[in-house]
């Protein structure tokens, strides 16, 4: 009950964010928010579980670089059973036309809560992104990532998952 709560109230205030934007007419986007949601650890079919989550990335920080165009990102997602991964770190953008691949690395703190045991709290997130202009403001995709806490702790198991993603920017 709590996941689809916090599921509903997640969302209204996204779009209350987008109304509010779309009221203010510029060219200049600095903020992009990345909502999405999925299957967290769909490989384990003992402890796969529904996720959602919320990403930002600030455009003002971006840099172009020999790698790409890299920006800090900032995000959360919980799971089903209340586990939990709040994260920071980069992601480089590569824009092939209206396709938008975005792989990323993002270590974080991960909270078990009823979820999967990944064997420690400091977990690390790789992911890539498919994302598709909807306009000049928004995306939509596709997401896989794997977390894992490169051994730190006494065991390793990792976690797969899949993500369906909106973007919107501000």
């Amino acid at each position: 009950m709590y996941f689809k709560n916090f599921f509903t109230l997640f969302f209204l205030v996204f779009f209350s964010f987008s109304v509010c934007a779309e009221e203010i007419e510029s060219d200049n986007q600095y903020t992009e928010f990345n909502v999405y949601a999925g299957m967290f650890d769909f490989s384990d079919d003992g402890k796969k579980s529904n996720l959602i989550g919320f990403q930002h990335q600030n455009e003002n920080l971006n840099r172009n670089t020999f790698l790409g165009n890299l920006s800090p990102i900032t995000g959360a997602l919980i799971t089903a059973d209340s586990a939990g991964y709040l994260y920071t770190g980069v992601q480089a953008q590569y824009r092939v036309g209206i396709l938008n691949i975005t792989p990323s690395f993002t270590p974080g703190l991960y909270f078990e809560g009823d979820g999967k045991d990944l064997g420690h709290l400091i977990e690390f997130k790789s992911e890539l992104q498919f994302s598709l202009d909807l306009s000049k403001t928004s995306e939509l995709g596709f997401s896989y990532n794997h977390i894992s806490n490169a051994s730190l702790g006494d065991k390793n198991p990792g976690a797969n998952s899949y993500m369906f993603n909106f973007f919107k920017n501000f």
